[in-house]
């Protein structure tokens, strides 16, 4: 099994290697702390249990969260102000957050185009979006595409590889996962790209070090545009 603490572990080795490279979770999170001014309003879509939210020391009172998993929402860690819906009718009135924020979320759109939409409706003219995505140009996501439609095989393989729960795992579609799809809905939806990343990171087949190895040789052989991880921040027209 390849445990988050083991695949932590060995970012940290393949920092060593590459000193300049940073794994995408940070930046990620650094990007989203750069956003936030101090009266800013935040919502965390596809807020879940946690994540990031927990790592601001935004006030809770500026911030919320929604989610179409009640479970998750009523085993929420921290006392965030939450509502359970889809991504696509945000219960929220226009113009409502200064910064909305997605960790993992956008390769599980059926209708990304819906989801930009009412982000840019609840964002501030001249607010942002910013997510971290799985890039659909990586051979890895070619084969989590494929498995996403079987999504009861894919929750399964999740669990008995990772140790995460199989009930976790939710149908994966990759309709917003490149730099094409996400400037071509950012032309439909009145947003534009302030900044685009692809990172690498070849920890996620690394069950060993010869695994590890390999992808680290695999993944220097492919194109800055089919690295794993897309990182951007998008930004309302004003």
């Amino acid at each position: 099994m390849l445990s988050l603490e083991r695949q932590n572990a060995l970012r940290e080795e393949y920092q060593q290697m590459n000193p300049g490279w940073r794994p995408a979770t940070e930046v990620y999170a650094d990007l989203v702390r750069a956003q936030l001014q101090p009266d800013a309003t935040v919502l965390d879509l596809g807020c879940g249990r946690g994540g990031l939210v927990e790592q601001l020391t935004h006030p809770l009172a500026q911030m919320a969260g929604v989610d179409p998993d009640e479970l998750s929402l009523r085993e929420h860690r921290l006392a965030l102000p939450r509502a359970a819906a889809l991504s696509d009718a945000l219960p929220f009135a226009a113009n409502s957050f200064d910064v909305v924020f997605a960790s993992w979320l956008l390769e599980h759109l059926e209708r990304p185009l819906s989801t930009f939409t009412q982000i840019s409706r609840v964002l501030k003219p001249g607010g942002v979006f910013v997510f971290i995505t799985p890039n659909t140009r990586h051979p890895l996501s070619a084969l989590n595409r494929g498995l996403g439609r079987f999504s009861q095989l894919q929750g399964r393989l999740v669990e008995r590889f990772y140790g995460r729960a199989e009930a976790d795992a939710f149908p994966t579609f990759y309709r917003a996962n490149s730099e094409t799809a996400v400037c071509h809905l950012c032309g439909k939806s009145n947003l534009a790209i302030k900044t685009l990343q692809l990172i690498p990171d070849p920890t996620y087949l690394a069950f060993n070090q010869t695994f590890f190895k390999f992808m680290i040789w695999f993944d220097d052989k492919l194109a800055d545009s089919r690295q794993l991880h897309m990182v951007a921040c998008l930004q309302k027209i004003e």
